[in-house]
């Protein structure tokens, strides 16, 4: 008895010393120095949903034929220029302009670049006898990834701008936010403004080759 007493004693020691250490551990973590938990409370994951679920409810309604471009500052690289990128007052690039803009969801991505970016490629001549005057390209990415996107495709050869919306600013102004677990990309889109307002609207809702430039030429 005596034997198994002792036995008792020496594993609530081990016990306690285990837990004084793991209490050490949890003060000195990383990721309380860098204030985030380390694990997340059912009450804490409702309040969470419930305050993502509020600022989708608040968003930005999507645009619409009649909406002005909004006045943002976008980031662009030019291949071969010095300096790195350059500020682009969106509002001033596209003033007295009839310019065709398409967003996509990311640079280099399969769908964009076999489908979206081409058409408009291709429909260049086709829509500068409509009248455009220029056509954008934007998306989420930084401003040197759209321009090496720019350039390995020949999309910047063909004579579109491939200009950077990293802050996403443009994209919220937009109402096409669309949230991955990569981050903040734009919802597939493509429209037509003339001196900055919006007089043609296309979305991929329907069918995603309605943004594509067939689809836009036909409503031109």
């Amino acid at each position: 008895k005596s034997l198994k007493f002792h036995s008792i004693i020496d594993t609530m020691k081990l016990l306690l010393t285990l837990f004084s250490c793991l209490s050490v551990a949890t003060a000195f973590s990383p990721m309380l120095c860098t204030g985030v938990a380390p694990f997340t409370s059912s009450t804490t994951a409702k309040t969470t949903a419930l305050g993502l679920s509020a600022a989708t409810d608040a968003a930005t309604d999507e645009v619409k034929v009649g909406d002005a471009i909004p006045n943002v500052e976008m980031k662009e690289l030019v291949t071969g220029a010095e300096g790195g990128p350059t500020s682009i007052q969106l509002s001033e690039l596209i003033a007295g302009k009839k310019v065709a803009i398409f967003g996509v969801p990311g640079a280099f991505t399969p769908g964009c670049s076999k489908s979206h970016l081409p058409s408009f490629m291709d429909a260049q001549e086709e829509l500068k006898a409509k009248g455009v005057d220029l056509t954008i390209c934007v998306a989420t990415n930084d401003p040197f990834v759209m321009e090496a996107w720019g350039r390995t495709s020949g999309g910047s050869d063909a004579g579109i701008r491939f200009l950077s919306d990293a802050a996403g600013d443009l994209t919220k102004e937009l109402g096409l936010v669309m949230d991955t677990p990569v981050g903040m990309r734009t919802k597939r889109f493509s429209l037509i403004a003339e001196d900055g307002v919006v007089t043609h609207y296309f979305n991929a809702e329907e069918e995603v080759s309605n943004t594509w430039a067939p689809s836009v030429l036909e409503a031109l």
